[in-house]
Parts: structure tokens; C-alpha cells; sequence
């Protein structure tokens, strides 16, 4: 039994999906499939129940689950503190926005508490690079939100959250308790700078060409609505000034919060922010 095995079948357990697993495993299904055939042969026992719909535990494969994710918490923990112990110390987060996102909180709580001696170093970003320097190799891992271009990057997602148009609290449409993009029709929006990533870009402007003051920052583009009586974009839970209001969309995408790091990156320090990440937001 080795312990990659027991990483493809916590992936299979959690998503209780063999093709979400696999593209989470950045794999193909088939040896996937063999693999967790192999571990359940080698155990003597079935661990998933198979269905055209996708899987779920067995009594023995929830056994397997808990013990499976000890044992790789230890395995990662004893791999951190090599590698501190070789001078590898030091993990740079990228952080998107105004930096209160309560996971990223939580997370920075469990990773201090796994984690003591490994220091964080942390680079919080505007709007207008949504990698957070991650491509430009000016941070290890991101917290951040999609969608940009990932080529060479790997992206997991931690939460979807619902969103809203930012508007004046004395613009008619404020009073609504939900609106469409059609409502949104001919208003004057925001715009990021030239250069952004278009895929950002797009989403934020509604897939839509939009006029409008240019920002960079969450406070300028609140500060546009204010002083301007733009449109502004917010995910929901997000308490705006008191003369602004955010009135949740109805066939806006949900905004994804990721977690993302450099392809091909090994170092265990990034691969335990990322799991301890998608466990907290997940939980």
C-alpha cells in the first residue's frame, strides 16, 4: 500500500466521483479506476459502491477514509519538518482584495498551529492581477478567485460564492430584493486596467463591453458607485459602506474562490497550505 494510493482514494471518497477525482488528480480515469481496484484487492475489501450516478462508501471504506487521512497528515507533516529542518522555512501567500476572506482566517490559524516553525509570508494584490504574482514567480501559492488563464498553474477550487450588483442605497433599483443582467442594461460599470486577464475581466464586466471609471483596488470600484453611481460587482456576504447595497443576481455565475500553485511544484510546504486550505474552506 503505497501512500499515492491512499491519496487517489481520499480524492475518489471526497468527491464520490471517478472523473471529478481524477481531473482534481490531474490524471485520466482509467488507471485511476485500476488503482483503486489494486487497493481494494490489496485490502481484501470493497471500499466504494459503483453506479452509473457515481460512488459512495462502504462500511469498510469509511474505515479507510479516516485512517487514510491521518496517515497522509502524517506523512505531510514529516515532510514539512525535513524540509524545514534542510532551510526550506519560508511559504509566500498571495492574498486577493482587502485580505478579509474568514477562510483565509481560519486557514492561517490551522497551517500556524500544524506548522509553527514555517514562516508566511504574505503579498496581497489589487484587482488587476487576479494570480496574485503567482506566474510572475512573486508568490508560492494564491488565494484568490477565478476565473483567469491557469496554463501552468493548478487550480482548486474552495468555495462558490453568489453575487451581487454594488449599488448607491438611492438608486432605483436598490430596492429590489434581486436583479438580472438586463436590469443592468446601459448603465455605466468599471474597468480594469489594459493588460488584464481577459477570462477576469470578462466575468467581472458580465460578459459585456463596459464604460466607466477605471479601477484597480475593491475600495475604488466601491468608491466609483459611490461618487458615481456606477455599477459595481461584489460577491455576496460582503458588507459594503452604509450608503452603498449589494443586490444579489440572478444569472450571474457564482464568484469561485481558488487555492493555486505552479504545476509540477513539490515543495511540501505548498502542498500542505493547499490541503489544509481545501479541508477549511471545505469544512
Amino acid at each position: 500500500m503505497e501512500l499515492r494510493t491512499l491519496r487517489y482514494f481520499v480524492a475518489v471518497a471526497e468527491e464520490l466521483h471517478f472523473g471529478r477525482a481524477a481531473a482534481r488528480l490531474h490524471m485520466s480515469q482509467p488507471p485511476l479506476s485500476r488503482a483503486i481496484r489494486g487497493l481494494e484487492a490489496d485490502l481484501g475489501a470493497v471500499l466504494l459502491h459503483r453506479s452509473a450516478s457515481g460512488v459512495s462508501l462502504t462500511p469498510a471504506g469509511t474505515a479507510l477514509l479516516d485512517e487514510a487521512r491521518a496517515l497522509l497528515g502524517r506523512a505531510e507533516r514529516l515532510r514539512v519538518r525535513v524540509a524545514v529542518a534542510a532551510g526550506a522555512s519560508t511559504v509566500t501567500v498571495g492574498i486577493l482584495g482587502d485580505g478579509t476572506d474568514r477562510g483565509a482566517t481560519r486557514l492561517a490559524a490551522v497551517y500556524r498551529r500544524r506548522h509553527p516553525d514555517v514562516e508566511i509570508r504574505v503579498r496581497e494584490t489589487d484587482l488587476t492581477d487576479p494570480t496574485c504574482g503567482l506566474r510572475a514567480g512573486l508568490v508560492d501559492v494564491a488565494l484568490t478567485r477565478g476565473p483567469f488563464d491557469e496554463t501552468g498553474l493548478t487550480v482548486r477550487e474552495l468555495r462558490a460564492d453568489p453575487v451581487g450588483a454594488v449599488l448607491r442605497a438611492d438608486d432605483p433599483l436598490a430596492r429590489r430584493d434581486r436583479l438580472s443582467m438586463a436590469d443592468l442594461a446601459g448603465r455605466r460599470w468599471f474597468q480594469f486596467p489594459d493588460g488584464v486577464d481577459p477570462l477576469w475581466r470578462s466575468y467581472w464586466n458580465g460578459g459585456e463591453p463596459r464604460e466607466g471609471p477605471v479601477v484597480r483596488a475593491v475600495q475604488e470600484c466601491l468608491q466609483a458607485v459611490l461618487w458615481n453611481g456606477t455599477v459595481g460587482m461584489a460577491p455576496l456576504g460582503h458588507t459594503p459602506p452604509e450608503e452603498l447595497t449589494v443586490v444579489p443576481l440572478t444569472d450571474m455565475a457564482p464568484s469561485r474562490v481558488v487555492v493555486a500553485w505552479r504545476t509540477g511544484d513539490t515543495n511540501p510546504l505548498v502542498r500542505s497550505l493547499v490541503r489544509l486550505a481545501v479541508t477549511v474552506y471545505r469544512g
